[in-house]
């Protein structure tokens, strides 16, 4: 189980039922122009360079060791996938390090010794060392990783947190026009969710794409997403990058408020994982295979509520914060990425080994060979 700040924003069973819950829930330039120069040559080592920095394959393989549950078995094709995925990551935090430079940002020793204690704090000693070898990575490594993220956190804190402000004719706004919202019949708990299958989805509506499709792969999606989470990753942000259910992946996993009265009417599994827990738990509900990571977001007793009280104010602004975070946050990695010059040579690699793939069918008949045509 893990706990998130509030504000951070089978088969098919488990998402099923979660959803019954929910409340109604450049342009070629003309002339003649001089002929490119042929690419420089590239070590198999150099997976991608950003802006001339070389991201190299032992980099993206330590990333990946850190944020996938490697206890799971996965086929060639699967593991390339995930590999795939971190790299884009590792891209993706790569710019925002170079921010960081520009930006004369740092992380305190004490911050990455509290983020360090904080990744091995369930887990013994000794335990810890033994995981940390059997996924071929040191301290120092774990530590590098860390604070790679904490880097790329305070980046977008000062890029985009520090600049979102919600107004109080926002606040009266957004409470006129979900008035009813507000008025409770009876205690509720405000819910959302990141569903991951172990097969493919006839509709994938995640902004990455990103669909497991074997028990096993869905598992090691389970295990990075929840270690993005510890890491410090906005709920909101990895519900539209990668759950799999495609009526809430768009609005960031949201659920609405609950009624307890149907909270128990769910199974033991997913009734445990809601009632009686704070605001910001995270627990995962597995159910033949399939996972649903549920965030308690809020819980709320049965009453009218206006914006004079406290919570409810805060409740719509953190809602109306979360909106326009996830708006500018986006906004502004797409900015600096299309502003940045990438090469992913791994990508170009699968792509052009599977062009180099003969195609399995009837050939040909070779000349004069028995009922070929002259």
């Amino acid at each position: 189980m893990l706990t998130l700040k509030p504000g951070r924003p089978g088969y098919k069973a488990v998402t099923v039922l979660l959803g019954a819950l929910a409340l109604g829930s450049v342009t070629a330039c003309r002339g003649k122009q001089a002929a490119a120069p042929a690419p420089a040559a590239v070590s198999p080592d150099t997976w991608a360079t950003v802006d001339g920095r070389n991201i190299s394959r032992e980099a993206v393989e330590k990333a990946y060791q850190r944020t996938v549950d490697t206890s799971q078995p996965l086929s060639d094709d699967e593991a390339m996938t995930a590999k795939l995925n971190t790299l884009n990551d590792y891209i993706v935090q790569d710019i925002l390090l170079a921010k960081a430079t520009d930006l004369k940002v740092t992380v305190a020793d004490a911050d990455l010794d509290a983020a360090y204690a904080d990744a091995k704090k369930n887990i013994a000693e000794e335990a810890f060392q033994q995981e940390l070898t059997r996924r071929g990575l040191s301290v120092t490594d774990m530590r590098d990783g860390l604070r790679r993220e904490l880097l790329a956190q305070k980046v977008l804190a000062q890029e985009v947190g520090s600049k979102i402000s919600v107004s109080d004719k926002e606040v009266s706004d957004f409470f006129t026009a979900n008035k009813a919202q507000f008025n409770l019949p009876e205690e509720a708990y405000h819910i959302a969710q990141i569903v991951v299958t172990p097969v493919r989805e006839p509709q994938v509506a995640n902004r990455t794409g990103d669909d497991a499709a074997t028990p096993q792969a869905a598992a090691a999606k389970v295990s990075m997403l929840m270690e993005r989470l510890k890491a410090g990753a906005l709920f909101s942000d990895l519900a539209v990058g990668y759950s799999e259910d495609p009526e809430t992946a768009p609005r960031g996993g949201d659920l609405g408020y609950v009624p307890v009265s149907r909270i128990r009417q769910a199974p033991p599994t997913l009734r445990d994982a809601i009632l009686n827990k704070a605001p910001g738990t995270v627990t995962v509900v597995s159910q033949n295979g399939a996972h649903t990571i549920v965030l308690v977001v809020a819980h709320e007793m049965a009453g009218q509520r206006d914006p004079s009280m406290p919570e409810v104010r805060q409740r719509i602004v953190d809602t109306l914060r979360g909106r326009k975070e996830q708006l500018l946050r986006s906004a502004y990695l797409i900015d600096v990425r299309s502003n940045a010059k990438v090469v992913n040579y791994l990508a170009h690699r699968v792509v052009e080994s599977q062009q180099t793939v003969k195609p399995v069918g009837l050939q040909p008949a070779a000349p004069g060979a028995a009922g070929a045509k002259p």
